[in-house]
């Protein structure tokens, strides 16, 4: 097998077809296969195994019922599962062209390089298949703000954002890999220092079906580059900043229109708590979720500890700003911040602690939470 190409697809019928044989007419004279790792909750794996029965070139179909990792866990799994070393990973809805594979293929001939990337912003590469200017702009300023963060690592890789790239397997410790959203070639190349070669290639407009872009896939994105560069605790800190704001925010407005500034303080945490415990079972632990036991007892154990740092916080509130005369706003972000490294200590060992084999994971859990403690 010369070659593996990797598609993970979410309610992307429509395009398989063309996205089949497209691929084959671009590999014509090499031994090539298209593996779908599909999310869907549509029609589209019956649209796969239709066209992988007439295809001239093998089409497998890997259908996750109980997807983990979102985009980036699907390419995991196609990796692992992938007939070759060398293999290309590409969206399934053709604004990434078949026909460049061709060309990362080429590239990655050569044999001195680990990756190729199929970049937008090289002599000869285009955007313009985004849907419009602010998606452009996000699109530069995410890239921007990545390569800030990883200036080494990310020197010779003009696209890091591109979800178009071929990787040799041989190069990654794939086990290292923590897929948690849907830009695996940065995931790939912050955790390791890897050799980069690019072509151009032009971002096309979708073939068929509606982008999967949205808000919240931009927040898992922040949350991914924060966790990528500083580690989990930092990622606990931005949703804990977040809510912190959020806390003192809720706490003015009412106290705006006359609610007393315990009876405030006491609301904003109660709504906060729930919102932050959200937060960090869908972003900052989500990847530690399936071996902590069930959600609302996640639930129970993040809001009790919470509901008694509360009942411990806003009395040192009271007294914050009736003996220290502390305004009550400052009064209270001083609280969140001292109240900061406990919290995650226990939702990280406790809340998310595994329960199977609960041990030896525990242990494991354990080791490198010490060393972002210590830090």
């Amino acid at each position: 097998m010369d070659l593996s190409v990797i598609v993970p697809t979410f309610n992307e019928g429509p395009n398989v077809a063309e996205l089949v044989r497209r691929t084959t007419d671009a590999m014509a004279g090499r031994v090539v296969e298209v593996i779908f790792v599909d999310d869907s909750t549509d029609d589209t794996p019956d649209v796969i195994r239709a066209v992988a029965r007439t295809a001239s070139i093998p089409v497998r179909l890997i259908h996750r019922n109980d997807p983990v990792g979102g985009l980036g866990g699907a390419v995991v799994e196609g990796i692992k599962a992938a007939a070759s070393d060398r293999c290309v990973v590409m969206d399934g809805d053709l604004q990434h062209p078949p026909e460049v594979i061709a060309d990362l293929y080429a590239r990655a001939e050569q044999g001195d390089v680990d990756v190729v990337v199929a970049s937008r912003y090289v002599a000869g590469g285009t955007s313009d298949g985004l849907a419009n200017a602010v998606r452009t702009a996000v699109s530069r300023a995410s890239t921007l703000l990545t390569k800030a963060m990883f200036p080494r690592k990310l020197h010779n890789c003009s696209d890091p954002m591109t979800g178009f790239f071929l990787v040799d397997r041989r190069a990654l410790d794939i086990d290292t890999l923590q897929p948690r959203g849907f830009k695996i070639l940065l995931e790939i190349l912050a955790r390791t220092q890897l050799r980069v070669a690019e072509v151009p290639f032009s971002f096309a407009a979708r073939f068929a079906g509606e982008s999967k872009a949205s808000f919240s896939q931009g927040m898992r994105f922040l949350l991914q580059l924060t966790m990528l560069r500083f580690g989990r605790m930092s990622a606990f800190a931005l949703v804990g900043g977040l809510g912190a704001l959020a806390n003192l925010a809720i706490m003015w407005a009412l106290q705006m229109v006359g609610v007393q500034y315990i009876v405030a303080a006491v609301i904003a945490s109660v709504v906060t708590i729930v919102a932050n415990f959200l937060a960090l079972e869908y972003l900052v632990f989500a990847d530690m979720r399936a071996e902590s036991g069930l959600m609302r007892h996640r639930f129970i154990k993040s809001f009790t500890f919470n509901g008694i740092e509360a009942i411990v916080r806003i009395p040192v509130i009271w007294v914050l700003v009736s003996q220290a005369h502390i305004q009550s706003v400052l009064a209270a972000a001083l609280t969140l911040i001292a109240a900061f490294v406990v919290r995650f200590v226990f939702h990280a060992l406790v809340v998310y602690a595994p329960k199977k084999s609960r041990v030896g994971k525990a242990v494991r859990a354990i080791e490198p939470l010490e060393d972002e403690v210590t830090a």
